[in-house]
C-alpha cells in the first residue's frame, strides 16, 4: 500500500499520457483550405504547442544525474477556427491536450541533454530535445543560472513540415525540497506547407516566458510549469524521478 501512495502521482501522470491519443480529432488534413494569414496563424498555434518546454530546473544535474518522467501539457489555442478549417471541419478543444515522455541527463562541465517524444488528440505529435549549460551551477548560498538551446519537429501532419528552434536564459534555487525557476527567451518557427496547398512557408519568433516549481519527494520528482509563447499559454505538470 505504502509503494502505491509514493508512485501514485507517476502512474496518474502515465494513465494521462495514455488517454491523449485514444480520442483522435481534428486532425490537420485540409491545410489547402488556409490563406497564408490563417496558415501563419496556425503555424503559430502548432509552434507553442509543440515547441520544448523546459518542466526542470536550471541547475546541472552533474555527471551521473538523470530526470526522467512523463508529463501533461494544456496549451489554450488561440486560432481554433484556423485548426478547424485546416482540419475539414473539425474544431479541436479549446485547450489542447499534449502528453509527453521527457529524458535528461546530466555530463560533464555542468552540462545537461534532454529529449522528449509528444503526442495530442489530433494527429499533431513532436520530438524535441535541449542542451542546456548551467553557466553558474548554483549552491546553497547562489541561485543557478542556465543557457538553453532546444529543437521540436513536428511528426504525423502530412501537409506541413514545422520545426521550432528555442533559445532561453533561465534561474533556479533551491529550497529544501521545493525548487523555483523561470526564464525568457525567444522560440524560431519555420513552417513549411506541402507543395500541393499552394501556400508558401511561414519563418517567425515568438516571445518566451515561463516559470515553475520542481518539487523532490525523494523517490518521486513532480515539476509544475506555465509558458507563454507569443500569445498563447500552456500549463504543464510532470511526474517522474529525479536521482
Amino acid at each position: 500500500m505504502r509503494f502505491l501512495l509514493i508512485f501514485r502521482p507517476v502512474l496518474a501522470a502515465a494513465a494521462l499520457l495514455a488517454l491523449v491519443p485514444a480520442a483522435r480529432a481534428a486532425d490537420i488534413s485540409t491545410v489547402q483550405n488556409l490563406s497564408q494569414a490563417e496558415f501563419r496563424e496556425l503555424s503559430e498555434d502548432l509552434g507553442a504547442a509543440l515547441s520544448f518546454k523546459p518542466m526542470i530546473p536550471s541547475e546541472s544535474m552533474g555527471t551521473t544525474g538523470f530526470d526522467v518522467g512523463v508529463g501533461v501539457t494544456g496549451t489554450r489555442l488561440a486560432h481554433r477556427g484556423v485548426w478547424a478549417k485546416a482540419s475539414g471541419g473539425s474544431e479541436p478543444e479549446s485547450t489542447l491536450p499534449v502528453g509527453t515522455v521527457r529524458v535528461h541527463k546530466g555530463l560533464p562541465f555542468d552540462v545537461d541533454v534532454g529529449a522528449s517524444l509528444s503526442t495530442t488528440s489530433t494527429n499533431a505529435r513532436a520530438i524535441g530535445g535541449e542542451v542546456r549549460w548551467a553557466v553558474l551551477p548554483g549552491s546553497t548560498v547562489v541561485p543557478a543560472v542556465a543557457l538553453r538551446a532546444s529543437a521540436s519537429m513536428l511528426t504525423g501532419v502530412g501537409q506541413i513540415d514545422l520545426n521550432t528552434y528555442g533559445f532561453d536564459v533561465s534561474v533556479s534555487k533551491g529550497f529544501a525540497m521545493l525548487t523555483p525557476y523561470a526564464g525568457v527567451g525567444t522560440v524560431l518557427v519555420r513552417s513549411r506547407p506541402d507543395a500541393g496547398t499552394g501556400l508558401a512557408r511561414e519563418s517567425f519568433s515568438q516571445t518566451k516566458l515561463f516559470a515553475g516549481l520542481n518539487v523532490n519527494l525523494g523517490l518521486v520528482n513532480l515539476a509544475f510549469e506555465g509558458d507563454r509563447t507569443g500569445d498563447t499559454t500552456s500549463y504543464g505538470v510532470k511526474a517522474g524521478f529525479r536521482f
